[in-house]
């Protein structure tokens, strides 16, 4: 019994250790024979893991007009391992289609092998080719074994303006691959400046990853397992920007042939909507394999058209600071409303002579006083503010006016998303002290801060965030050009709250102000800003420039009620504000809200399109100005 027993179970495992054996062997013969995956696996030389790079995101106007998008080029690829396995490549059949020499190929593959490991990784070649070129290139590929193509795109600018708005993408440095913990590798493209870089995340997208088949002439025939072992790249969200491009092509367009800035600002919500650094170019000289060449060349420009002067040039603001030091008295209470002083076109502090810039009518109140911009109206506004400001020294009660000005966004950073912004200047007690030395310096010092010259200095950006706080009787929101970013496959918005900034200033100060700088638009510095039909409120500033003629400035804002449009207008080199500055911001207005320029004014639009400086800045042509001249060629 024992011994049938035991019989029996060593049948049973007998069976077992047999069937075992049998499934292995089948399944060994399906992998071996019958199925074709790993041994297409083994074959390191067919199978090649691409980068499968992600469509970038478009960037659209506040209006839904297209304003960047791509188009397709290519990258050759070679993997110099299987280049070398196949005994070479046909060197001259590669020159020829690529046109490049011999040594130019010899010193590709010398750069090559400053990346560890190079042998058995793929490289880039050559970069940025056209449909064109890559199409004939493929006639060949069997002449060139190791190398293959990947889709690539690049940016595309149908309007031509914004270069350095919108900004522009390259490829990436080493600083940027050691940051990215493996992400990025040589050969891949980020955003370089503007709203490419800063929302570089959200327009990048995530690139995925796709194993492809290639046969023996290094063509790609296929995705490897049917896409079982690829994953798929995730597109780049579209950017909604808060530009009206029409609007920033005719900024562009008044602006060509001049250096200077515009920043037009909705002032309800702080959306920008121009921004015009001049000279510009055309972004698209950025895009592809030019973008080399032509950033060299944009780089070495005398005329600077990379600098973005709306917010890294910093200018004194003159008469066009003067409703700042106007509100910090009023709300100091060291004056009113109907405060009158007598200019004698001359204000005299212990010795220092502060000219008025015309002859004009003693001030008998504030709004004339701004209206005509009268110098020693406001040297005795800025004195009545720190020599009467009750139970403060003079250093305390400037200590004040630097906060207040601080609290408009002055002497700081506005936090526009941007990728660089400077602050500009209010000079500190502490400055002043380190100068003159502590409790020794006065009004008389420091006299030239109350038109706004001296030590004080503003970017275009600040100077038209002030009018757009006093346009909302002291309020900012912090300026912006992106509106909103939108997923492109759920079409689900993502929108950012913007802070707002008080500004320290009683509601009720605005109000007396914002009537004088719409008497200086109907009868006063800046009558050239007139637009009938629109009541406009602004201030003209000429600012002393030490290098050459004075700088023209305009900053303001329409309607006076209810306001749409603040803006500020520099034209270096242009003399009083009233010559180019303030024309130019009265047509930008029109256009903005009219959406037309009237008849009247037709001839002033002309005078200021064809008005050319460039004599002024040592350029003798456009020609000589090369690519850096906006406007139509």
């Amino acid at each position: 019994m024992t011994k049938d027993l035991f019989k029996n179970r060593y049948q049973v495992i007998r069976i077992i250790i047999v069937s075992f054996a049998l499934i292995f062997i089948l399944r060994l013969f399906y992998l071996q024979v019958l199925s074709t995956k790993y041994v297409t696996l083994a074959n390191n030389n067919a199978i090649k893991e691409l980068d499968v790079y992600p469509t970038r995101g478009m960037i659209y106007d506040r209006n839904g007009e297209l304003i960047v998008f791509n188009e397709a080029i290519y990258d050759l690829m070679v993997t110099p391992y299987e280049t070398k396995k196949a005994k070479g490549f046909d060197t001259l059949k590669m020159c020829e289609l690529l046109s490049i020499t011999k040594e130019e190929v010899l010193d590709r593959f010398e750069k090559m092998k400053k990346q560890k490991g190079y042998v058995r990784i793929p490289n880039v070649f050559a970069k940025q080719l056209s449909l064109k070129d890559y199409s004939r290139l493929q006639e060949y590929m069997y002449l060139f074994p190791g190398f293959y193509g990947q889709v690539r795109t690049i940016r595309k600018y149908p309007h031509r303006v914004a270069a350095t708005i919108l900004g522009d993408i390259g490829e990436v440095d080493d600083k940027q691959i050691e940051k990215s913990n493996g992400y990025y590798k040589p050969g891949d493209y980020v955003g370089k400046s503007g709203v490419e870089k800063v929302y570089e995340k959200e327009l990048g997208g995530k690139r995925g990853k796709k194993l492809s088949f290639f046969d023996v002439n290094g063509r790609d025939v296929g995705s490897f397992g049917g896409g079982e072992f690829d994953t798929l790249a995730i597109s780049g969200d579209n950017v909604v920007a808060t530009l009206n491009i029409k609007l920033q092509e005719y900024a562009e367009k008044l602006m060509q042939n001049k250096k200077g800035s515009i920043v037009a600002i909705e002032p309800s919500t702080g959306e920008i909507l121009a921004l015009v650094s001049s000279p510009g170019y055309d972004p698209n000289l950025l895009c592809g394999a030019v973008r080399g060449k032509n950033f060299n060349a944009l780089l070495t420009d005398s005329l600077l058209p990379l600098y973005s002067r709306p917010t890294l040039a910093t200018y004194p603001p003159g008469s066009s600071f003067k409703p700042i030091v106007a509100l910090i008295a009023l709300q100091e209470g060291v004056q009113g409303v109907d405060y009158g002083y007598p200019c004698n076109q001359a204000y005299n502090a212990s010795g220092v002579i502060v000219h008025c810039s015309h002859p004009h009518p003693s001030p008998t109140n504030l709004q004339y006083a701004l209206a005509q911009s009268c110098n020693p109206y406001f040297c005795q506004t800025f004195r009545n503010s720190l020599e009467k400001n009750a139970g403060m020294s003079t250093a305390q009660a400037y200590d004040k006016w630097v906060k207040i000005c601080n609290s408009f966004g002055l002497g700081m950073k506005t936090g526009i998303d941007l990728p660089s912004e400077v602050r500009g200047n209010i000079p500190t007690v502490n400055y002043f002290n380190k100068i003159y030395g502590e409790d020794r310096w006065k009004f008389a010092t420091i006299i030239s801060l109350g038109i706004g010259q001296g030590e004080v200095l503003t970017t275009p950006l600040q100077m038209a965030n002030i009018f757009a706080c006093i346009s909302n009787l002291g309020y900012w929101i912090t300026p912006h050009i992106v509106k909103r970013i939108t997923d492109p496959v759920t079409n689900k918005d993502v929108t950012h709250q913007y802070e707002k900034h008080i500004a320290l200033i009683d509601k009720e100060h605005f109000v007396p102000v914002i009537e004088g700088l719409f008497q200086v638009v109907e009868m006063g510095t800046a009558k050239s800003a007139r637009v009938e039909g629109i009541t406009m409120c602004g201030k003209t500033g000429t600012a002393q420039n030490p290098h050459g003629d004075n700088h023209s400035m305009f900053a303001g804002f329409a309607p006076k009620d209810a306001p749409k449009i603040a803006i500020a207008v520099v034209v270096e080199n242009g003399g009083y504000g009233s010559t180019y500055a303030a024309p130019i911001a009265s047509l930008l207005v029109e256009k903005y809200l009219n959406d037309t320029i009237s008849a009247k004014r037709i001839d002033m639009e002309k005078r200021m399109i064809e008005a050319n400086l460039l004599s002024k800045y040592g350029v003798k042509t456009n020609k000589s100005a090369g690519m850096a001249v906006g406007g139509e060629e």
